[in-house]
Protein backbone atom coordinates (compact mmCIF):
# COMPACT_ATOMS: atom_id res chain seq x y z
CA UNK A 1 0.00 0.00 0.00
CA UNK A 2 1.39 3.61 -1.00
CA UNK A 3 2.22 6.12 1.51
CA UNK A 4 2.86 9.05 2.49
CA UNK A 5 6.26 8.26 2.94
CA UNK A 6 6.69 6.63 -0.19
CA UNK A 7 6.18 10.03 -2.54
CA UNK A 8 7.68 12.49 -0.34
CA UNK A 9 11.16 12.42 -0.94
CA UNK A 10 13.61 14.52 1.92
CA UNK A 11 15.88 17.46 0.19
CA UNK A 12 19.57 16.64 -0.55
CA UNK A 13 21.76 17.70 2.08
CA UNK A 14 24.93 19.94 1.28
CA UNK A 15 26.58 18.73 -1.40
CA UNK A 16 24.75 15.49 -2.62
CA UNK A 17 23.42 15.00 -4.95
CA UNK A 18 20.33 13.08 -6.68
CA UNK A 19 20.58 9.79 -7.32
CA UNK A 20 17.35 9.34 -9.85
CA UNK A 21 18.26 5.51 -10.79
CA UNK A 22 18.10 4.75 -6.71
CA UNK A 23 15.03 6.84 -6.20
CA UNK A 24 13.03 5.76 -9.71
CA UNK A 25 14.78 2.45 -11.21
CA UNK A 26 18.07 2.11 -13.15
CA UNK A 27 17.56 3.90 -17.23
CA UNK A 28 13.96 5.53 -15.98
CA UNK A 29 13.45 8.84 -17.54
CA UNK A 30 12.91 11.43 -15.29
CA UNK A 31 11.14 14.80 -15.68
CA UNK A 32 10.95 17.20 -13.23
CA UNK A 33 7.76 20.42 -12.53
CA UNK A 34 8.69 23.24 -10.46
CA UNK A 35 5.92 24.65 -8.97
CA UNK A 36 3.79 21.80 -8.71
CA UNK A 37 0.85 23.21 -6.83
CA UNK A 38 -1.47 20.52 -5.83
CA UNK A 39 0.02 17.88 -8.45
CA UNK A 40 -2.81 17.98 -10.97
CA UNK A 41 -0.52 18.32 -14.09
CA UNK A 42 1.99 15.76 -12.26
CA UNK A 43 -1.15 13.38 -11.86
CA UNK A 44 -2.06 12.83 -15.33
CA UNK A 45 1.05 13.27 -16.64
CA UNK A 46 2.63 10.07 -14.64
CA UNK A 47 -0.75 7.64 -15.06
CA UNK A 48 -0.39 8.45 -18.35
CA UNK A 49 2.96 7.50 -18.31
CA UNK A 50 3.36 4.85 -15.63
CA UNK A 51 7.61 4.19 -17.16
CA UNK A 52 8.91 7.47 -16.27
CA UNK A 53 9.92 9.02 -13.37
CA UNK A 54 8.35 12.52 -12.10
CA UNK A 55 9.92 14.68 -9.24
CA UNK A 56 7.52 17.75 -8.04
CA UNK A 57 9.09 20.36 -6.49
CA UNK A 58 6.66 23.00 -4.15
CA UNK A 59 7.20 25.58 -1.39
CA UNK A 60 3.88 26.22 0.22
CA UNK A 61 3.95 23.65 2.71
CA UNK A 62 0.43 22.77 2.90
CA UNK A 63 -0.55 22.29 -0.71
CA UNK A 64 3.05 20.35 -1.25
CA UNK A 65 1.29 17.93 1.52
CA UNK A 66 -2.06 17.87 -0.56
CA UNK A 67 -0.22 16.56 -3.43
CA UNK A 68 1.28 14.00 -1.81
CA UNK A 69 -2.01 12.72 -0.77
CA UNK A 70 -3.17 13.01 -3.50
CA UNK A 71 -0.68 10.92 -5.19
CA UNK A 72 -1.29 8.63 -2.22
CA UNK A 73 -5.04 8.55 -2.99
CA UNK A 74 -4.33 7.74 -6.68
CA UNK A 75 -2.07 5.08 -5.94
CA UNK A 76 0.54 6.51 -8.20
CA UNK A 77 4.40 5.44 -7.33
CA UNK A 78 6.29 7.27 -10.28
CA UNK A 79 6.20 10.35 -8.39
CA UNK A 80 7.99 12.14 -5.75
CA UNK A 81 7.58 15.04 -4.32
CA UNK A 82 9.97 17.79 -2.23
CA UNK A 83 9.80 20.55 -0.51
CA UNK A 84 12.62 22.61 -1.17
CA UNK A 85 14.22 25.80 -3.02
CA UNK A 86 14.14 24.84 -6.50
CA UNK A 87 16.74 26.97 -7.87
CA UNK A 88 19.04 26.05 -5.01
CA UNK A 89 18.65 22.34 -6.43
CA UNK A 90 18.51 22.93 -9.68
CA UNK A 91 21.98 24.47 -9.02
CA UNK A 92 23.50 22.31 -6.72
CA UNK A 93 21.99 18.53 -6.46
CA UNK A 94 20.85 17.71 -9.96
CA UNK A 95 23.36 15.43 -12.18
CA UNK A 96 24.56 16.97 -15.76
CA UNK A 97 21.99 15.15 -18.15
CA UNK A 98 19.70 13.77 -15.68
CA UNK A 99 16.44 14.77 -16.52
CA UNK A 100 14.44 14.37 -19.90
CA UNK A 101 12.03 16.98 -19.51
CA UNK A 102 11.57 20.20 -17.19
CA UNK A 103 8.06 22.15 -16.56
CA UNK A 104 7.89 25.29 -14.98
CA UNK A 105 4.30 26.44 -15.43
CA UNK A 106 3.18 29.51 -13.56
CA UNK A 107 5.85 30.71 -11.47
CA UNK A 108 5.90 33.65 -8.57
CA UNK A 109 6.06 36.43 -11.51
CA UNK A 110 7.33 38.92 -8.27
CA UNK A 111 5.52 41.75 -9.83
CA UNK A 112 7.51 44.56 -8.19
CA UNK A 113 10.50 45.94 -9.96
CA UNK A 114 12.82 45.78 -6.63
CA UNK A 115 11.86 42.26 -6.50
CA UNK A 116 12.72 40.82 -9.72
CA UNK A 117 15.55 39.48 -8.45
CA UNK A 118 13.91 37.11 -6.56
CA UNK A 119 12.51 35.12 -9.91
CA UNK A 120 13.30 32.05 -10.90
CA UNK A 121 14.18 32.37 -14.44
CA UNK A 122 17.57 34.09 -14.88
CA UNK A 123 20.65 33.35 -16.67
CA UNK A 124 22.55 31.31 -13.55
CA UNK A 125 19.54 28.81 -12.93
CA UNK A 126 19.00 28.37 -16.97
CA UNK A 127 22.49 27.56 -17.27
CA UNK A 128 21.87 24.57 -14.79
CA UNK A 129 18.53 23.74 -16.08
CA UNK A 130 20.14 23.01 -19.01
CA UNK A 131 22.99 21.35 -17.81
CA UNK A 132 20.75 19.28 -16.36
CA UNK A 133 18.95 18.25 -19.06
CA UNK A 134 20.01 15.38 -21.74
CA UNK A 135 20.85 16.31 -25.01
CA UNK A 136 17.51 16.82 -26.90
CA UNK A 137 15.52 17.28 -23.15
CA UNK A 138 13.04 19.78 -23.01
CA UNK A 139 12.54 23.41 -20.83
CA UNK A 140 8.97 24.28 -20.65
CA UNK A 141 7.52 27.61 -19.33
CA UNK A 142 4.11 28.95 -18.72
CA UNK A 143 2.82 31.83 -17.31
CA UNK A 144 0.16 34.78 -17.31
CA UNK A 145 2.36 37.57 -16.41
CA UNK A 146 3.24 39.72 -19.90
CA UNK A 147 6.69 41.76 -18.32
CA UNK A 148 7.65 38.34 -17.00
CA UNK A 149 7.51 36.16 -19.95
CA UNK A 150 9.08 39.20 -21.91
CA UNK A 151 12.16 37.87 -19.60
CA UNK A 152 11.61 34.64 -19.76
CA UNK A 153 12.27 34.82 -23.62
CA UNK A 154 15.25 36.85 -23.62
CA UNK A 155 16.85 34.55 -20.76
CA UNK A 156 15.80 31.95 -23.02
CA UNK A 157 17.30 33.45 -26.36
CA UNK A 158 20.32 33.88 -24.25
CA UNK A 159 21.63 30.58 -23.86
CA UNK A 160 23.61 28.66 -26.42
CA UNK A 161 22.64 25.60 -25.76
CA UNK A 162 18.87 26.42 -26.27
CA UNK A 163 17.03 26.33 -29.39
CA UNK A 164 13.29 26.88 -29.57
CA UNK A 165 10.56 24.29 -30.25
CA UNK A 166 6.86 24.23 -30.06
CA UNK A 167 4.99 24.20 -26.76
CA UNK A 168 1.82 22.58 -27.82
CA UNK A 169 2.92 19.17 -28.24
CA UNK A 170 0.72 16.53 -26.57
CA UNK A 171 4.23 13.96 -26.01
CA UNK A 172 4.96 17.12 -23.45
CA UNK A 173 1.77 17.02 -21.73
CA UNK A 174 0.31 19.37 -23.77
CA UNK A 175 -3.59 18.87 -25.26
CA UNK A 176 -4.82 21.61 -27.67
CA UNK A 177 -2.74 24.18 -26.02
CA UNK A 178 -3.27 23.28 -22.31
CA UNK A 179 -1.40 22.00 -19.40
CA UNK A 180 -4.24 21.36 -16.76
CA UNK A 181 -2.60 22.84 -13.73
CA UNK A 182 -4.82 24.70 -11.27
CA UNK A 183 -3.57 28.14 -11.79
CA UNK A 184 -3.99 27.54 -15.54
CA UNK A 185 -7.45 26.26 -15.18
CA UNK A 186 -8.68 29.40 -12.77
CA UNK A 187 -6.66 32.07 -15.26
CA UNK A 188 -8.53 30.90 -18.28
CA UNK A 189 -11.74 31.02 -16.19
CA UNK A 190 -10.82 34.20 -15.55
CA UNK A 191 -10.22 35.47 -19.05
CA UNK A 192 -6.49 35.96 -18.44
CA UNK A 193 -4.03 35.52 -21.48
CA UNK A 194 -1.22 32.48 -21.04
CA UNK A 195 2.29 33.17 -22.56
CA UNK A 196 3.97 29.62 -23.37
CA UNK A 197 7.33 28.68 -24.41
CA UNK A 198 9.57 25.86 -24.64
CA UNK A 199 13.15 25.22 -26.01
CA UNK A 200 15.17 22.22 -26.43
CA UNK A 201 18.66 21.51 -25.15
CA UNK A 202 21.20 20.83 -28.43
CA UNK A 203 24.15 19.71 -27.26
Amino acid sequence: MLTLGDVILEPPAPGEMLDFDAIFGPGVPVEMEIGSGKGGFLLNRARALPDRGFLGIEWANKIYLYAADRMVRWGVRNVRLMRTDASHLVRHSIRPESLTMLHIYHPDPWPKKRHHKRRLIQPPFVAAAVAALKPGGRIAIQTDHAEYFEQIKQVLAGEPRLREVPFNVPEAGVVDGFVQTNFEIKYRREGRPIYQIAAERTA
